[in-house]
């Protein structure tokens, strides 16, 4: 009997390790399908974030949604069916940001040159991820400087929200101030975020888009939402979704009127924080879902989605968070992400709708975004100094600089710089020597 019982239980834990494809393949559809599904609704808000980052670039704010959803529907085509794998590709949060702000507010670059760079950072990414580069870059860079951009590109994202939202204004004396609390826009902000945190703190399914509704039903309630409406929409106002109008915007990157080295600096700026950010999230994600063999896959089709975003007219995809969802709603294979996908095109439906939502909706969002990016504050060594300072000078450089190119660069050379001044040079990756040096010769042509 009690034989009996442990070849019962040793066949029961054989049975959960097998693939899903050992299971009805009714069951394993219906779950995929939900997973999906739930996939969907966690981060479908990102048609709406998106859009508004992208629109400060200059990208029209209706043309940058439809850029958005087939970014993403792509992405998550190419995610299933390459990568067979339940992750979510998305245009990411925090590498809008850096599209907008700094390639074309920082460098200079005008948004058609800045998906150009895009494009190009893709076939890197393409090309590293099918090659053993991606390890070799990994390893060179030390996981407090990895750690500390993620906790950098946050606060970034806290400080835009907080100005998106109207609760920070511009102030010669002090630089920045508080907004007045009589107006309405800021008591919407603080509203939308505090119920967003709540839901996901209840682990609310669909918490950031219910969090969008309440925010866009609060505003229509105090008065702002015509005039959110109007900013949002831009010089397009009332026309309506127009193809014609998305046609400005498909296969319109540019590499005219750019110079070489600011190409390769851009290219190499995003092309890193492209890197090190699908790197951890997908890792993390097949981990969590018991598949992690099909990394290399992932990578390349997240690489491959990339390429294409160059082309439709938005910021990179990535490995995004929310696909942590529909992980535990039960997704384990690629139907997952396509099902997510053939959602994403359906919203296409709906896009009319999209251009209603105001910024104090849309805000608290990126707020809470940044607050979720903190926890990898934890990962970072402040000890020894010669470590702890260059991570220091990401986290701070990057939101108080609002460049995450130029807060990257101070931290690495600083890093190669204090290495050398304690005497651990020779601890020091020669490939991390060549990224610096690349940062530095970065600073000095600005200086010309």
């Amino acid at each position: 009997m009690v034989r009996h019982k442990k070849k019962t239980q040793a066949q029961a834990d054989s049975a959960s390790l097998l693939d899903s494809s050992s299971r009805p393949k009714s069951d394993v559809m219906r779950r995929e399908l939900l997973a999906g599904v739930v996939s969907f609704f966690a981060i479908v808000y990102i048609v709406i974030v998106n859009a508004s980052i992208l629109a400060d670039a200059g990208i029209p704010h209706k043309a940058g949604i439809i850029a958005t959803v087939l970014a993403s529907a792509v992405g998550c085509f190419i995610m299933g069916w390459w990568g067979k794998s339940p992750i979510i590709l998305v245009p990411g949060m925090g590498i809008n940001a850096m599209f907008t702000y700094t390639l074309v507010h920082g460098m200079g670059l005008t948004w058609q040159q800045a998906l150009a760079v895009v494009f190009v950072s893709g076939i890197c990414f393409t090309i590293i991820s099918f090659t053993s580069l991606a390890d070799q870059l990994r390893a060179a860079i030390p996981e407090s400087l990895q750690e500390a951009i993620s906790v950098g590109i946050g606060l970034m994202l806290v400080l835009i929200g907080l100005q998106k939202g109207g609760v920070i204004v511009s102030d010669p004396s002090t630089i920045i101030s508080l907004q007045s609390f009589s107006e309405p826009g800021v008591w919407v902000t603080f509203a939308t975020l505090a119920l967003t945190c709540i839901l996901f703190m209840r682990k609310v399914p669909g918490h950031l888009l219910i969090a969008i509704i309440f925010g866009t039903l609060l505003a229509y309630m105090t008065g702002l939402t015509p005039s959110g409406m109007a900013e949002s929409a831009g010089t397009e106002g009332n026309q309506g979704f127009s193809w014609s109008l998305y046609g400005e915007v498909f296969g319109q990157l540019t590499f005219q009127n750019i110079s070489v080295m600011t190409m390769g600096i851009a290219v190499f700026s995003l092309s890193l924080v492209i890197v090190f950010e699908n790197v951890g999230l997908i890792n993390a994600h097949l981990n969590m879902c018991g598949r992690p063999e099909r990394f290399q896959r992932a990578m390349q089709a997240n690489a491959l989605s990339v390429v294409t975003c160059g082309i439709f007219g938005t910021s990179p995809t990535v490995a995004t968070v929310e696909t942590a969802a529909g992980i535990s709603a039960g997704g384990r294979t690629g139907w997952t992400a396509i099902v997510t996908g053939c959602l994403f095109l359906a919203t296409l439906v709906a896009l009319p709708l999209l251009t209603f939502i105001p910024d104090q909706a849309v805000a608290p969002i990126l707020i809470f975004i940044g607050g979720l990016m903190m926890p990898a504050v934890k990962k970072v060594r402040f000890e020894p100094m010669s470590e702890g300072l260059p991570a220091f000078f990401i986290i701070a450089f990057i939101p108080l600089m609002h460049s995450i190119v130029d807060g990257i660069a101070i931290g690495f050379v600083s890093y190669a710089l204090f290495q050398a001044a304690v005497g651990k040079a020779r601890e020091v990756k020669p490939l991390f020597y060549v990224i610096s040096a690349l940062f530095a010769v970065h600073f000095i042509l600005q200086a010309i």
